[in-house]
Order: C-alpha cells, then structure tokens, then sequence
C-alpha cells in the first residue's frame, strides 16, 4: 500500500513542478513567498519547492525509508519530549 501511495505522490509533486505556471494562474500569488523568494516570481518558485518536497517524500514513502527520514528530522524535538531518567 505504501508502493501506491508513494507513486501517486511522486506523479503529483511531478505534476506541481511542471505545470508551476498552470497553478500560479489558478491561485494566485502567495504573499509568503513572494516576500521571502524574491520580488518576481517568487510564488512561481514556491510552487516548484512544494512540488520538489512532495516528490521527494513520496519516494522515500514508495521505497519504505519515510519513517526513518522522520525520526532523523524530529529526533531533536523527540529527545526532549521523552526525557531520559
């Protein structure tokens, strides 16, 4: 099931990447970006950078390696949730 999951994920952040200018059209510019990427098309490079992440993890999601990739990127929040005696 995590196969499936992670290649529709994959097709989708696929999907983001390519067709960025589509999407732009369809929603708009985003403040958050357009201030923190650049004066012009930063929204454009926001979508491409969502559509990277999604990729990224729907490979590690079709491949099995998506819970060890969250332990190693929480692991610094994890270790002062659970407090050693």
């Amino acid at each position: 099931m995590n196969f499936f999951i992670g290649l529709i994920m994959t097709v989708a952040g696929t999907l983001i990447t390519i067709k960025s200018e589509k999407i732009f059209e369809f929603f708009g510019r985003i403040e958050w970006f357009e201030d923190k990427l650049g004066s012009e098309g930063g929204s454009r490079l926001g979508y491409k950078l969502i559509g990277v992440l999604i990729l990224f993890l729907g490979i590690l999601t079709m491949t099995g390696l998506i819970g060890g990739f969250l332990q190693f990127v929480l692991s610094p929040l994890l270790r002062y949730s659970n407090p050693q005696q």
